[in-house]
């Protein structure tokens, strides 16, 4: 079966439908290999009867309505007639259209959609995938910079909007070799490249996806798998198993044993797999403090590189470390290594020991017994009956007063009151008559007081 991949590349604008007279502008597919780009003259293209199947991609702007396509007969194809015939399968994505017609009807077809009149029709013949192979020699932490490129039939597609729909994807694939740490890893997916000039690509649209990523996953035994892939086809590359090493680099260190000396960090490098004098670190150093500071480690000719903190008293030590430098194979080189934590405990008090006479002698003392003061029961007893009396008596006077709306009356008999009463004004009447009987006494004994008023 014959099966050709066409590729219809727009962007944005102008939708019409051209005059039935202008076959003269379409142009014959031929998919030879030979001839990859025939230009899309308003909107038309021809399909010859030698085509079994056929797979368009059609490139409109984003958001706007999925294309139409009129066969020959004038019928017309829409993306919801896919549904229920096998003849047809139509992708609707954001900003493509992609469409797969079975024994597609030979003659000229239309495309009806927002596409641009410059737009190119590109015969897709044998799709390969072109990548450089991954270094021998890799470690956790470096960066690995990857350039692939998509042929067709062995040379590079012109096409740029084609470009844009396919993506370069990164992937490590553990081996299951139980001789290393990665064992049952499964799959780690590195990164994913487009040829668009954003990040690491160094040119966009020049059909060579080039990107860089790190390798912060399991050291061990990787398989690389590098692929591109699309609705209707994929390209998949699988590479030789590599080992991913441990970081070549070990630490040791000595804390600072008299005031004012510094901390000492000792870097060594693993000559197996490096070169020493090639070897340049840079980094940070964060102190328990949250004071920071910036270092440098030149080359020289050994493979000991010694690191000098101030010191800060007891806490943690960060310290971010870039390499730089040259493999044996001399493959230049660039890693990050994993944060070194230096850490100093916190000193312990010593707390002086106490004289056992002390101690014997505060044993022998006998602590006072504090009694807890507690409150008669005749008196608990009484103050909650009492409590008791208050609250009815409260709760009476406001019913009676809020409820029923009656006055308070209080109807005492004082009748003790009353007689003593009575007796203080019996006395007093006696006291009275007692007084006017010795005035008349005294009437008579003394001299006579007259009262009488004269008529003058």
């Amino acid at each position: 079966m014959k099966t050709l991949l066409v590729v219809s590349l727009c962007l944005i604008a102008a939708c019409f439908i051209p005059d039935a007279h202008s076959v003269k502008q379409v142009e014959e597919l031929k998919g030879s290999g030979k001839q990859n780009e025939i230009p899309l003259l308003d909107n038309r293209f021809r399909i010859d009867d030698k085509i079994d199947e056929i797979k368009l991609i059609f490139f409109r702007r984003p958001g706007s309505p999925a294309v139409i396509l009129v066969r020959p007969d004038g019928t017309k194809y829409f993306a919801t007639n896919a549904v229920g015939n096998t003849s047809l399968d139509w992708y609707d994505e954001l900003n493509y259209d992609l469409v797969v017609i079975r024994n597609p009807m030979p003659g000229p077809w239309q495309v009806i959609g927002q596409i641009m009149p410059q737009s190119r029709i590109v015969v897709i013949g044998e799709l390969s995938l072109k990548v450089d192979p991954l270094p021998k020699i890799l470690f956790q932490g470096e960066t690995v910079k990857v350039t692939g490129e998509i042929l067709n039939d062995g040379e590079p597609i012109r096409a740029n909007l084609f470009k844009d729909a396919v993506s370069l994807n990164v992937s490590f694939v553990s081996t299951n070799n139980e001789n290393f740490e990665n064992f049952g890893a499964g799959i780690q997916q590195a990164t994913e490249f487009k040829d668009d000039g954003y990040g690491f690509d160094e040119s966009a649209k020049d059909g060579v996806f080039t990107g860089e990523f790190t390798l912060n996953f399991t050291p061990g035994e990787w398989r690389p798998e590098l692929y591109i892939t699309t609705d209707v086809l994929e390209r998949r590359v699988v590479q030789d198993p590599i080992v991913v090493h441990e970081p070549p680099f070990s630490f040791t260190s000595v804390e600072a044993t008299d005031e004012g000396d510094d901390h000492r960090i000792t870097i060594n490098i693993d000559e197996k797999l490096l070169k020493p004098e090639t070897v340049i670190m840079q980094g940070k150093i964060y102190y328990p403090n949250n004071e920071e500071q910036v270092f440098y480690l030149d080359t020289n000719n050994t493979a000991v590189r010694e690191l000098a903190l101030q010191d800060y008293g007891w806490g943690r030590y960060n310290i971010e470390i870039s390499v730089f430098g040259s493999t044996i194979n001399d493959r230049e080189f660039m890693a990050t290594l994993p944060t070194y934590l230096f850490e100093i405990e916190r000193p312990i008090e010593v707390i002086p020991e106490i004289p056992k006479a002390s101690i014997i002698k505060e044993e022998n003392i006998p602590e006072p017994v504090i009694k807890p003061k507690v409150m008669a029961t005749g008196l608990i007893a009484s103050l909650i009956i009492g409590g008791n009396l208050v609250i009815l008596f409260i709760g009476w006077l406001c019913i009676r007063v809020f409820v029923q709306n009656k006055p308070i009356k209080l109807k005492l008999n004082f009748a003790f009151l009353k007689k003593k009463k009575a007796t203080e004004a019996k006395k007093s009447d006696q006291q009275k008559t007692t007084d006017a009987k010795n005035g008349s006494k005294n009437d008579k004994t003394g001299e006579i007081l007259n009262l009488s008023m004269s008529d003058d």
